[in-house]
């Protein structure tokens, strides 16, 4: 499944504007995510999550080996009474494809260079009945230019694991609101994208109860793409801090936990093997902390 692809060449001064207004734009996302979930970490209730409420660290990093400027980006992560593990990550980052990925890249193989900058979060409750939740959304350029990303929940318990149940219900509602403000035909496509990427082949079945997914976002006006985007980013920081609100004051069995250590089991086993993400990080040079730091805290193959 692809996107419409429309872009042509821009003046060099115009293309820096556009990476530069997308980084800002991420960056001040992973703010307010990182302000949003320290406040549901201060208001979880201290009998069901004892100790002092977690706060992210910030750990700046540089791509490559510190001589050449090849980017970098900021890891966010928190270990607290609520988030049991959460990164929140911005990087932007630029230089060459080897030969080797260029075939596999948009635009890259008549020429290796590119440009990427995007904020990705994964976020690993302690509580069974708060569902995990992925988001990301990325702008990229090599000889043209295009955005992706999505957002998608990933409950824990068997009980939640149905779109007609509420909190899929509210996060779908609020990815289906971001994309009918731009094209009646994103969210069906975009949803439909989400459950068939991540569906883990393997086992012939998916990874959660989905959300949205896109990549090569390319209508031919970047305003326009750009501002989706935004919207996705918004959408999702409206609806899972609510989600995780109702939840987090459920209190939780043995069992409760079993399962969901099986289930995160189901989620490092699709990032290992199938995540498009995970594999860009990692074939240009990353910072594999941050690009690992998706896999849960803790997870079982019994």
């Amino acid at each position: 499944m692809s996107t419409q692809t429309a872009s042509a060449p821009l003046a060099p001064g115009m293309l820096d504007e556009r990476r530069k207004h997308a980084r800002v734009w991420f960056e001040g996302l992973r703010d307010r995510i990182c302000t949003a979930f320290e406040a549901l970490e201060d208001e979880a209730p201290s009998s069901l999550y004892p100790g002092e409420p977690g706060r992210f660290e910030l750990t700046p990093w540089t791509r490559g080996d510190g001589g050449e400027d090849l980017g970098g980006g900021v890891m966010g992560m928190m270990r607290g009474r609520l988030f049991e593990k959460v990164g929140v990550h911005c990087s932007t980052v630029h230089g060459s494809f080897s030969p080797e990925f260029a075939k596999h890249v948009r635009g890259a193989s008549e020429d290796p260079r590119f440009f990427a900058t995007g904020i990705s979060l994964i976020a690993h409750m302690r509580n069974p009945h708060v569902p995990a939740v992925h988001m990301n959304t990325r702008f990229i350029t090599t000889s043209v230019s295009w955005f992706g990303g999505g957002m998608d929940l990933n409950p824990t318990q068997d009980y939640q694991r149905d779109e007609n149940f509420e909190d899929t219900r509210d996060f779908h509602a609020a990815a289906r609101a971001a994309c009918d403000a731009h094209d009646p035909t994103y969210f069906p496509k975009f949803k439909t994208w989400c459950d068939e990427y991540f569906w883990l082949k393997h086992r012939q079945e998916p990874r959660g109860t989905g959300g949205i997914f896109y990549d090569h976002l390319d209508t031919g006006d970047h305003d326009a793409d750009f501002a989706f985007t935004r919207d996705v980013g918004e959408a999702f920081l409206e609806t899972y801090p609510e989600i995780a609100a109702r939840r987090m004051t459920t209190p939780w069995s043995d069992a409760d936990r079993e399962e969901q250590l099986i289930r995160r089991g189901r989620y490092a086993e699709f990032n290992l093997l199938y995540d498009r993400g995970t594999k860009f990080g990692l074939e240009t040079g990353g910072n594999v902390t941050s690009i690992l730091s998706s896999m849960p805290p803790e997870a079982k193959w019994p």
